[in-house]
């Protein structure tokens, strides 16, 4: 079969279950070929081989099941980095680019500064704030091995020296240590919310997404320990869920966070908090 007709016949299948199932087959068929979406255009009448086609039908059924795109070509971008995705971690999302833009826009200047991420998963935060601050020394945090050698892998990746890697959960990976700055984007949903059974969110670690009743547990628990790693005048950003701004505000305050600022994702809706501890 020709690329286009595989491309055409693959979009059908999809069409059901993906809203944008031509690129989910042309991603898919790019990986297969290990070619970029521009050799689709050029060589539309190109056939592909037997092995190459089986592949292809293999990675269109997991699709058509659900299976993420991420975790199919196991990788995801994430602030122009490429990064190596399992479903051992939480596939990397744009509005999570919200917490980098905000220390890199509360930190303009170079000096150095110490980071703590906690809950890195596939390492998404720490990398892209490491290759903008490359003076900074970053620690990461996942209760996760399998998570952290991800992250591990994705540092070697792209060359990045600056970032040490620590196991336990939240804060006990870091006992008395003190940072300039402590990020994370915790677990935030709550156990019983209805889309834990919809999208690509079906086939990511719980660990990774759900925290009680509210879904405020991890944010709870990050709050009220965080002052005990912070420097003077050290902030701390969490990202958590659109409906969740009112309750994450009064929590950083119950915990005596001062000058607390809200943002907006790109879709307009509330998803992170920074508050400053005098």
């Amino acid at each position: 079969m020709t690329l286009v007709n595989l491309i055409k016949t693959a979009s059908q299948q999809l069409s059901e279950i993906s809203e944008s199932a031509k690129l989910d087959a042309e991603v898919l068929l790019c990986h297969i070929l290990k070619k970029d979406r521009s050799y689709l255009i050029s060589w539309p009448e190109k056939e592909i081989s037997d092995s190459q086609l089986e592949q292809f039908q293999q990675l269109i059924k997991q699709r058509s099941q659900g299976h993420p795109i991420a975790h199919l070509i196991q990788q995801k971008e994430f602030w122009s980095l490429d990064l190596i995705v399992s479903p051992d971690t939480l596939i990397p999302r744009p509005e999570t680019e919200l917490i980098v833009e905000q220390v890199l826009n509360y930190f303009p200047e170079a000096a150095e500064k110490s980071l703590l991420d906690l809950g890195t998963g596939s390492g998404a935060i720490a990398l892209a704030i490491a290759t903008e601050k490359p003076q900074w020394h970053i620690t990461a945090t996942d209760q996760s091995l399998k998570a952290l050698q991800i992250a591990q892998k994705n540092a070697q990746r792209h060359q990045l020296n600056n970032i040490e890697f620590k196991s336990g959960n939240w804060f006990a990976a870091v006992n008395h240590q003190h940072f300039d700055i402590i990020v994370s984007n915790p677990p935030y949903i709550a156990e019983s919310d209805p889309h834990l059974s919809l999208g690509d969110i079906r086939f990511e670690p719980d660990t990774a997404l759900v925290s009680g009743s509210d879904g405020l547990n991890d944010i709870r628990l990050i709050t009220r320990q965080a002052s005990q790693h912070l420097n003077s005048n050290g902030i701390l950003i969490v990202e958590h869920g659109y409906d969740q701004k009112k309750l994450v505000k009064s929590i950083f305050e119950q915990n005596g966070f001062k000058k607390i600022e809200q943002q907006l994702d790109l879709a307009g809706q509330p998803r992170s908090t920074l508050g400053i501890i005098a």
